[in-house]
């Protein structure tokens, strides 16, 4: 069994629920780094984790790490690569760099020199060389440079994993699809505990906990650039999506509720669960969260509640998050609130003290997952000064 390395970038701040989700499916040596995950295992894991993580963006397979200096090294390091054992020249690619702390002047001609060391080793091996597509590859090749050193990897997942192939419809600034899954992993929530969303939009919340709630692995419905590879099984990898296809539960009724105050986006939402198979599963209906009562005794509100456009006004929030904090409080004791927020105004208009912070990204976008235990008789809890990890705790990734 030979045992590669592999890369899994993720939406920062998941670093380490990515972690033991790797470490579930089997990755061996599994290490958190600043944007992502980096771990070992065999094509069986590869595979593995591109079916069933939720969290990861890609599965990056590492081809070569070495020092460099200049354009030129990173081209010989490149060229030294035996392509021609990996993918057929009749593919086409896109070569994609990122770089931190890089002394080279420009990436775009380090990207450049990159993608000639390929074509011209296929000159060489095959007679013919790659053509380039910049939209639809079906090889994408990932270099990244650091001050001292060139990673190059084969990304063996395609398009990103958060597209499962599921929404129809994204509707206004969603949040992704695996930093949904992400947030729900650190909530702590499980499959069988009534969970909420009262602003859902158009449903992702929703959909990664019917997923879950049901054990549907997420690339189950969709196509992966490991399948390209002249390294693919096809036997092994179906027998993994066959084992995963059995395992999936029917799609019956779960404690999962969602509610928004406009149709339309009501209508968004449905659609996405009717695509996806969810409306059986999912409860979901038109409300004003400010005028609705708890679906049961306890469980997870989990939400990302409308801010900038949607709401309005800068007075129009100063006046809809307090009134927010007053139904968690009188409405829903008994249950764990977690809102995720780029706004800095929510935190302090809510009135309540949050018992954690954690710093994520959405995109490029900061934001706070806040936690809020709603017990009888309000938020009495002091505030501590190391409930806030600090934001440069979180660094900036270029393996995205």
């Amino acid at each position: 069994m030979t045992l590669r390395y592999f890369f899994a970038p993720c939406p920062r701040g998941l670093e380490s629920v990515l972690v033991n989700e790797l470490e579930q499916l089997g990755a061996s040596l599994v290490s958190g780094r600043d944007g992502g995950v980096q771990f070992q295992g065999d094509w069986d894991i590869c595979y593995r984790a591109n079916l069933e993580s939720r969290i990861a963006s890609r599965i990056l397979w590492r081809v070569a790490e070495e020092p460099y200096s200049t354009e030129t090294d990173v081209y010989e390091a490149a060229r030294a690569l035996p392509w021609g054992e990996w993918f057929s020249p009749a593919l086409t690619i896109r070569v994609k760099l990122a770089a931190i702390k890089c002394p080279l002047r420009s990436l775009d001609f380090a990207t450049l020199k990159i993608k000639d060391a390929v074509c011209d080793k296929f000159r060489v091996t095959a007679g013919r060389r790659p053509s380039v597509d910049t939209a639809q590859p079906d090889i994408r090749i990932h270099g990244f440079l650091n001050a001292r050193k060139f990673s190059l990897y084969v990304d063996t997942s395609g398009d990103a994993l958060f597209k499962r192939g599921l929404r129809k419809n994204a509707g206004e600034a969603p949040i992704r699809e695996n930093l949904a899954a992400g947030i729900l992993s650190l909530t702590g929530w499980q499959p069988g505990i009534p969970l909420l969303d009262p602003m859902c939009g158009s449903g992702t919340f929703l959909l990664e906990a019917a997923q879950i709630a049901l054990d549907i692995a997420p690339g189950s419905g969709r196509a992966f650039a490991f399948e390209k590879l002249k390294q693919f099984k096809k036997a092994q990898w179906d027998r993994l999506k066959d084992a995963a296809l059995s395992r999936q539960k029917p799609k019956t009724a779960q404690p999962i509720f969602g509610s928004d105050l406009y149709g339309d986006i009501v209508a968004l939402a449905r659609s996405n669960l009717v695509a996806a198979g969810f409306s059986e599963v999912v409860a979901l209906k038109q409300a004003n969260f400010l005028e609705t009562s708890a679906p049961a005794s306890s469980g997870f509100l989990v939400t990302n509640p409308p801010y900038g456009v949607r709401v309005g006004e800068q007075h129009e929030l100063a006046e809809f998050y307090p009134k927010l904090g007053d139904v968690l409080k009188k409405k829903f004791s008994g249950w764990t609130a977690y809102i995720v927020t780029a706004d800095p105004l929510l935190p302090k208009l809510l009135r309540l003290t949050p018992s954690r912070r954690i710093p994520l990204f959405n995109g490029a976008l900061e934001c706070r997952l806040l936690e809020y235990k709603m017990v009888a008789g309000g938020m009495r809890k002091a505030k501590k000064a190391s409930d806030e990890v600090p934001p440069d705790h979180v660094v900036k990734s270029s393996h995205g």
